[in-house]
């Protein structure tokens, strides 16, 4: 079993933070399976994530999300009303998990974790949204998949190597804000009027 230290919780705070943004509830259940099962040893704030009523909830929703996120425009519903339950669910999973460091430290933890989260939300669900107007569901298939296999893994990994976890989630938030950027900037474009042609008289 893997006890939590400064380095673990910053790592949690990191992956979990991340994956929050692509999979609420494959997070928390994936935390509270690891937790269940004696992988890992999560603060005493989080030990709650591992009860039976907590990991049923976490799964039905995960289903639910799982369904829900293969269907063109239902995710992006989906995705728009979770914009407000994500980050704030990630802020109060790192809140938790510095249960033991001073006040100052938690609330920053909070506030890391639920930009971490908000930011790779956003590119999750813009991603999403740009994919469905290509009228096949193969791209939009394939893309839910790998979200909810990097939210499971990204959450794994942050328990077991919070170093490396912390590298990998600079790199993907770099990635993050690169793909908010290229379709911010796809959008104007597309939004912006294009300039009259001057008619030949």
């Amino acid at each position: 079993m893997t006890r939590m230290n400064p380095v673990a919780t910053l790592g949690l705070v990191l992956g979990a933070g991340f994956s929050s943004g692509l999979n609420l509830y494959a997070t928390v259940a994936t935390l509270g399976l690891l937790q269940r099962y004696g992988v890992i040893h999560l603060p005493q704030s989080l030990q709650v994530l591992s009860h039976p009523i907590i990991l049923w909830i976490a799964i039905g929703l995960y289903l639910l999300e799982f369904f829900a996120d293969k269907v063109p425009y239902v995710d992006t519903v989906w995705d728009a009303i979770h914009t407000l339950i994500r980050p704030p669910a990630a802020a109060l999973l790192a809140f938790s998990a510095a249960g033991s460091a001073p006040a100052e430290w938690r609330w920053s933890a909070a506030l890391l974790a639920g930009g971490i989260a908000l930011t790779s939300h956003g590119a999750k669900a813009s991603s999403r949204a740009a994919v469905n107007t290509i009228p096949e569901p193969f791209s939009n298939w394939a893309l839910s998949f790998g979200e909810d296999l990097l939210a499971v893994w990204l959450t794994w990994m942050s328990t077991t190597h919070p170093v490396f976890t912390s590298l990998l989630v600079l790199i993907l938030l770099v990635a993050s804000i690169f793909i908010l950027y290229r379709l911010f900037r796809f959008l104007s474009n597309a939004l912006s009027p294009r300039p009259r042609q001057p008619s030949n008289s």
